[in-house]
């Protein structure tokens, strides 16, 4: 059998499979369904500062080949979680990883020393695709000194193991990738989601109440696979992939393009076991080839 280890930052993972945020919950609600001890790494849903309600409904449409959704980071803030969901997650028996998201740098860097005071959460996945209210609500990670300001001051704050999830919704993401990772990252994982909309012809009206959204799911896998090609050649520190990763062929792709790692999003929806399978079928892959390690194929693509 071969070694599926694999390690981002300080972060040791069992397995180079994580889910990714906001699509599967806290981990508890997949608790009945299978043994989430043998995820990699749980990512738990978008984590704010104070309580947000998210979008009006609808904030979820269905399009070929994927989704859309607008769910804008629903949750009861940091303090909550750590009083009341953290208690009933700390016991499982592999990583636990918190994304943090803001509206101000204050905001991620408040929220980063909360979720860093806690043992058992070694690493947050900063969302840098949030809306900066002191730039007119563009988004920090769409610019190289905004993306690199945010992260080198959540740095400042957090000591344990920093990922910054990258946007799509850029010219260059190599260069957002570069400035994060001079700016302290540990880590990059990409894609986050792509802006979509959908319309109801019949209606003449929009299907989600925010009128766009995020596309995920298998239709943004190949920007996701590229993107994530583009940046591993140009950081050292490493990258973890997603987007439309629906089967352990997906994950073993990106994998080879080089990530070190890949997060399971949409996948989930669809049939909440998938993890154990992309598991399971990564380490029939190496078997099959011959492969010691899952860390012999990382960026092993023949170009």
């Amino acid at each position: 059998m071969a070694d599926l280890r694999v390690e981002i930052g300080k972060l040791k993972l069992k397995n180079p499979v994580m889910t990714a945020s906001g699509t599967f919950g806290y981990g508890e609600e997949f608790a009945d369904l299978m043994d989430i001890s043998r995820i990699g790494c749980i990512i738990v849903k978008g984590t704010t500062l104070h309580h947000r309600e998210g979008n009006p409904y609808p904030r979820m449409a269905e399009t070929p080949s994927g989704m859309l959704n607008a769910v804008g980071l629903q949750n009861k803030g940091a303090e909550y979680f750590a009083e009341h969901i953290y208690p009933r997650i700390k016991d499982v028996p592999t990583n636990f990883c918190v994304n943090v998201a803001g509206s101000s740098i204050d905001d991620y860097c408040r929220t980063a020393e909360i979720i860093g005071s806690l043992d058992k959460i070694p690493a947050i996945e900063l969302n840098i695709s949030c809306p900066n209210v002191k730039q007119g609500g563009m988004a920090f990670g769409v610019k190289a000194e905004c993306a690199a300001e945010v992260v080198a001051a959540v740095r400042k704050h957090y000591a344990k193991t920093l990922i910054v999830k990258l946007s799509p919704n850029v010219t260059d993401i190599t260069e957002i990738a570069r400035a994060v990772e001079e700016s302290g990252a540990d880590a990059v994982s990409l894609i986050n989601t792509l802006m979509g909309m959908a319309v109801d012809a019949e209606t003449r009206r929009p299907l989600l109440s925010t009128v766009t959204g995020g596309l995920s799911g298998p239709a943004v896998k190949p920007v996701a696979l590229r993107m994530v090609w583009q940046v591993a050649q140009v950081v050292k520190i490493p990258v973890v992939g997603l987007g439309g990763i629906m089967n352990a062929r997906d994950a073993v792709e990106f994998l080879l393009a080089g990530a070190s790692a890949v997060q399971i999003g949409t996948a989930n929806f669809i049939d909440p076991t998938v993890t154990m399978k992309v598991i399971d079928g990564i380490a029939d892959y190496l078997d099959r080839h011959a492969y010691q390690s899952v860390n012999d194929i990382i960026g092993a693509l023949e170009v």
